[in-house]
C-alpha cells in the first residue's frame, strides 16, 4: 500500500501501471469527503493508455485525518465553527499533501484532473508546483468573492443530517443535490452501489468539515493569469452544487484553456454522462501527448 507522509500525516494512494506506452500519467483527484470511487469510470477509460495514480485526500479513505485529537470529539455544533476557523484543512495544504505522493511515487510530470474541491486543489497545485502537465477542471472554481457561491439551500442539504435518519440515509439524501433526480430514479440499483462505496470510502463528518473549511476559505483568483500549462474546463450546465457560471469565469481567466459544457449535466456529471466525458478526456489528453 503505498503511502506518502507530510507534517506527520501519512496520505494512502493508489498507482496503476497501464500496459501502453510510456506515458505521463493521470493523476485524479476528488470532491469534497469523495473517496476513489469517484473516477471509476474514468479510471478504466484511460487505463489502457495511461498510469493512474489516485490518492485520497486527508481525511478521506485510508488516509489519516491529521485533526487535533479532540475536535472529531466535539459536539456538532460545537465542531464545525472550530474546524472552520481554527482546525480546518486549506487547499494549499491538500496541494502540499497531492505533491507529496508524485514525489513519493517518483513522478516529475502528471496530467491533473480534478472535481469541485479536487478541482480547487488542481488549480493550486498547478501555480505553486512544477509537476503538472495539463489541467483538467471538472464542476469547480476560482473562489473568492468573485466566484457563483453554492446555494445556500444546497449547502444546508449536503450537510443535513435528517432525524432519525441511519447513517446510509443520511448519505442518500445529503447526495441528491449532486445528481439530477432522472438519472437517480433511473439507476436506483448504480445508486444502492455507490452508497456502498460511499459508507466504505468517504471522509467521516469532522474530516468532511474539515475540507469544508478549506473550500470555504479558498481563491486563486487573482493567481490564475500565471497558469501556463494545457487546460480543459468542463462543467455540466444544470450543476446544482457549483453553478456554471464558475466555468465560464475559469475560462477567461486561464490563457491557454478550452471549456466544454455539458448540456443539462449535474455536479457529478462525469458518472451520469461518462461515456461523453471520457471521450472528450481521453482527446484531451491525447493532445498534450
Amino acid at each position: 500500500m503505498p503511502q506518502a507522509t507530510r507534517d506527520g500525516v501519512s496520505i494512502y494512494y493508489e498507482y496503476d501501471r497501464s500496459d501502453g506506452e510510456r506515458r505521463a500519467p493521470v493523476v485524479f483527484v476528488q470532491g469534497l469527503g469523495f473517496g476513489r470511487w469517484m473516477w471509476r469510470w474514468q479510471r478504466e477509460a484511460v487505463a489502457s493508455e495511461y498510469d493512474v495514480v489516485a490518492p485520497d485526500n486527508r481525511g478521506t479513505g485510508r488516509s489519516d485525518t491529521g485533526l487535533p485529537p479532540l475536535v472529531p470529539r466535539l459536539p456538532a455544533k460545537l465542531r464545525a465553527p472550530v474546524l472552520r476557523k481554527l482546525a480546518g484543512y486549506s487547499i494549499g495544504g491538500l496541494a502540499a499533501d497531492l505533491e507529496a505522493v508524485l514525489d513519493d511515487a517518483g513522478i516529475y510530470d502528471a496530467h491533473i484532473v480534478g472535481a469541485s474541491m479536487g478541482g480547487m486543489i488542481a488549480q493550486r497545485y498547478a501555480i505553486e508546483y512544477s509537476r503538472a502537465k495539463s489541467l483538467t477542471l471538472c464542476c469547480t472554481s476560482h473562489g473568492g468573492p468573485d466566484a457563483a457561491p453554492v446555494p445556500d439551500e444546497t449547502q444546508a442539504h449536503m450537510f443535513d443530517t435528517p432525524d432519525g435518519a441511519s447513517e446510509r440515509e443520511t448519505l442518500r439524501h445529503r447526495m441528491r443535490p449532486a445528481f439530477n433526480e432522472r438519472f437517480t430514479n433511473r439507476n436506483p440499483h448504480l445508486i444502492d452501489r455507490i452508497l456502498e462505496w460511499r459508507l466504505e470510502q468517504d471522509a467521516d463528518d469532522p474530516a468532511r468539515e474539515a475540507q469544508a473549511a478549506a473550500v470555504l476559505n479558498f481563491d486563486v483568483s487573482d493567481r490564475l493569469d500565471g497558469l501556463r500549462i494545457p487546460t480543459l474546463i468542463l462543467h455540466g450546465t444544470d450543476d446544482r452544487v457549483v453553478p456554471v457560471e464558475n466555468a465560464r469565469l475559469l475560462e477567461e481567466k486561464i490563457s491557454d484553456s478550452r471549456l466544454e459544457l455539458v448540456e443539462g449535466g449535474s455536479h457529478l456529471f462525469f458518472i451520469e454522462n461518462a461515456d461523453d466525458v471520457n471521450e472528450q478526456l481521453l482527446a484531451f489528453l491525447d493532445e498534450q501527448e
